[in-house]
């Protein structure tokens, strides 16, 4: 007999991921508040049941639009949706060109062969780097922005960012690699699950002639180090999604800081507002995709210098 998907229970670790509520967060909600209220499977560990994580969803999207949790987490699932449909959001839906609303009107759809086939042909047409900056981009806000607005499923989100991401391996692999410096080490910090920020900057610095090595993603800050000692890199890129708890981003980064020789240039991006709380010196922030290349031709030019 097959199982009833409402029926099923899913992990501490698939809740994060999916919620982009850390773990320690669902704990001490569950002590502080008694919800989430997760049921334990045969090993003793936290499982949680689909209505929950249904409820976590709206309430993540509900905390990103400035309300508390001790304010909304008490209500209904029903009162939540309620709440989220008829809150004021801070600003009106992006308005996408003609062939990106084709691309997301694809996603809603679920039709990956033609999605695939879009992004390949917008590749062609702008060239990678334009790709980047006018698709990809642009994209990713778009789909970030219908998340926010209940408008898009989790599945359909993955569905989005798996096609994505096979699109850009495909791009990067087809870059000629002379093996030229800098040497650039990437990844994430631990929790951080999010891989496209990752591809999309590999993707801008082979173009710029720069040369990766790509850990993926979640990477300690010890094997970091290790890593980068053992590639010889020249600089570290960690990337920073928005799911990533912004309190603990500057002091990973000063961490990492100190533990890598000053000589190493530390290079962070993404869409995380901890990047933006606290310089660290060492660290380059940088914001946009099109920073990629004045960056790169800083340190060219450090290096002539030295």
């Amino acid at each position: 007999m097959a199982t009833n998907p409402y029926q099923a229970l899913f992990s501490i670790s698939t809740v994060e991921r999916d919620t982009g509520l850390t773990k320690d967060t669902l704990r001490v909600w569950e002590r502080r508040y008694g919800f989430p209220a997760p049921s334990r499977d045969a090993h003793g560990e936290r499982v949680y049941s689909r209505e929950q994580v249904e409820k976590l969803r709206t309430i993540k999207r509900l905390l990103d639009r400035g309300h508390r949790p001790g304010r909304i987490i008490e209500r209904s699932l029903a009162e939540l949706i309620d709440l989220a449909d008829a809150a004021p959001m801070d600003s009106a839906p992006a308005v996408l060109p003609d062939a990106l609303g084709s691309m997301l009107d694809l996603v809603r759809k679920h039709r990956v062969a033609e999605l695939r086939q879009e992004f390949g042909q917008a590749m062609m047409r702008q060239g990678l780097a334009a790709f980047l900056t006018e698709t990809v981009a642009p994209m990713n806000r778009a789909i970030g922005d219908a998340w926010m607005r209940g408008q898009l499923e989790i599945f359909e989100e993955h569905l989005y960012t798996e096609t994505m991401q096979s699109t850009l391996r495909g791009a990067i692999a087809s870059v000629p690699h002379h093996g030229r410096p800098p040497r650039v080490l990437l990844t994430t910090f631990p929790n951080e699950q999010h891989q496209l920020g990752l591809l999309m900057a590999e993707a801008m610095l082979a173009l710029e002639g720069a040369t990766c090595v790509s850990l993926g993603t979640q990477t300690p800050i010890f094997d970091i180090v290790m890593a980068a000692d053992s590639h010889r890199a020249d600089i570290v890129g960690i990337s920073f999604s928005a799911a990533y708890p912004a309190v603990q981003v500057a002091d990973g980064l000063e961490e990492l800081r100190t533990k890598i020789p000053e000589h190493v240039v530390i290079w962070v991006g993404g869409s995380n507002p901890g990047l933006q709380r606290r310089s660290i010196d060492g660290v380059r922030v940088i914001t946009e995709l099109q920073g990629v290349g004045p960056a790169i031709g800083d340190w060219h030019a450090r290096r002539g210098a030295q």
